[in-house]
């Protein structure tokens, strides 16, 4: 054993400073809650410390990681902390012969299935044997790769324990270490400084002047009031929904001070001053009415669109057919003639009165030349030019 002197004041507040600014949690060791830490994060820690500066005349303590290992080798040394080692709780022995006794139930069962298939395909080929097997391995090697992924998200929760390492040596990385040095903090001596003198001057009433003993119990009885009126005020609020609920059937819902007793600041427990709502048979109209509107909506917004494509498209025809306007106008003019000629007949038709009468195929012989006659003096008409006309 080499003999360690005593720490010196640098070596306390470079291992105070570790203390109080490195992340620490805590665990179980030897039966008892300890805090520890991990070896890179410290070394992290001190380079960002005010020693890892250099001042005017003075030379900086920490400038590598391996500097700050060093330093940290003597720390170990003299006792502020230990290495430790991660032993990671075991299952139970049930849980253990359980997963056995699954595994031989599934192997059984495995084995049950493959006999029943020999037995009813043995005129199978070789191939299909082999391509079997094939798929059987594919199996086997996606549930091995399932198998780690399930252990990546339990190894967070596991539970584990700390024990002492034999090596006590510091190194650089995801080594664990127990802090032994355990300083007070300022902020803790304060409270327990001021807690002290307030149970001495509770203690030492009796003495205090009597202006003082008045002015304590004004304050006192004051403080009670507060409390008593703050439940009063729990207690009739709960009355009051009580009482308007019964009286509505309860279709009003009304909160005098909804958040007096939620998880919320002093001043947020008196804000907002009431709520209200309304659960009858109009609410769920209104709620079916806003989804219907909702749904119109879309489905008007829909058929916009659809409107707005068919426009379009009635858009690009009609150009097209503009286009093609100025080369068809004689077959448009014939177009008219034509409906002209079928208006002139029907009107010849219906000033005879003729059109239900029996006529023999004398009479329908000459009607029809008679037609045809005026059909080619009105084609012979339109022939000739304009100025002859």
């Amino acid at each position: 054993l080499q003999e360690v002197g005593e720490p010196l004041k640098e070596e306390k507040a470079v291992a105070k400073y570790i203390r109080f600014n490195c992340p620490t949690k805590s665990t179980n060791m030897m039966g008892h809650r300890v805090d520890y830490f991990i070896a890179s994060k410290a070394v992290d820690c001190l380079l960002d410390s005010k020693w890892a500066k250099a001042k005017k005349g003075e030379e900086a303590l920490f400038t590598t990681r391996e500097s700050v290992v060093d330093y940290c080798n003597r720390l170990l040394k003299k006792q502020f902390f230990h290495r430790a080692l991660k032993v990671m709780k075991m299952k139970p022995d049930k849980d253990t012969k359980k997963e056995k006794e699954k595994g031989k139930a599934e192997s059984g069962k495995e084995e049950e299935k493959k006999s029943k298939k020999e037995s009813g395909k043995d005129e199978k080929t070789k191939k299909e044997k082999e391509k079997e097997k094939k798929k059987d391995g594919e199996k086997e090697e996606c549930k091995k790769d399932e198998t780690p992924g399930t252990p990546k998200k339990k190894e967070t929760k596991r539970k584990f324990k700390l024990e002492p390492h034999e090596d006590q040596v510091f190194l650089d990385g995801n080594e664990v270490y127990v802090w032994i040095y355990d300083p007070v903090h300022l902020k803790t001596f304060a409270m327990g400084l001021v807690l002290v003198i307030a149970v001495i001057a509770a203690t030492l009433f009796p003495l205090w002047p009597a202006e003082m003993r008045v002015g304590v119990y004004y304050l006192s009885v004051g403080a009670g009031c507060f409390v008593a009126s703050i439940l009063l005020l729990a207690v009739a609020r709960c009355i009051l929904f009580l009482i308007i609920w019964l009286i509505t059937g309860g279709r009003h819902h009304f909160w005098f001070l909804p958040n007096l007793t939620a998880d919320v600041g002093f001043i947020d427990s008196f804000r907002p001053l009431y709520t209200h709502e309304y659960k009858g048979p109009k609410a769920d109209s209104k709620k079916e009415e806003k989804s219907e509107s909702k749904k119109q909506q879309k489905y008007d917004s829909e058929e916009k669109s659809d409107s707005e494509k068919k426009e379009e498209e009635d858009g690009k025809t009609e150009a097209t057919r503009n286009s093609g306007s100025d080369g068809s106008g004689g077959e448009r003019h014939s177009d008219t003639d034509s409906d002209r000629r079928e208006d002139d007949r029907s009107q010849h038709s219906s000033g005879n009165g003729n059109d239900f009468e029996m006529i023999t195929k004398e009479e329908l012989e000459q009607q029809t030349d008679e037609g045809d006659c005026e059909e080619e003096e009105e084609e012979n008409s339109e022939s000739k030019p304009s100025h002859e006309k």
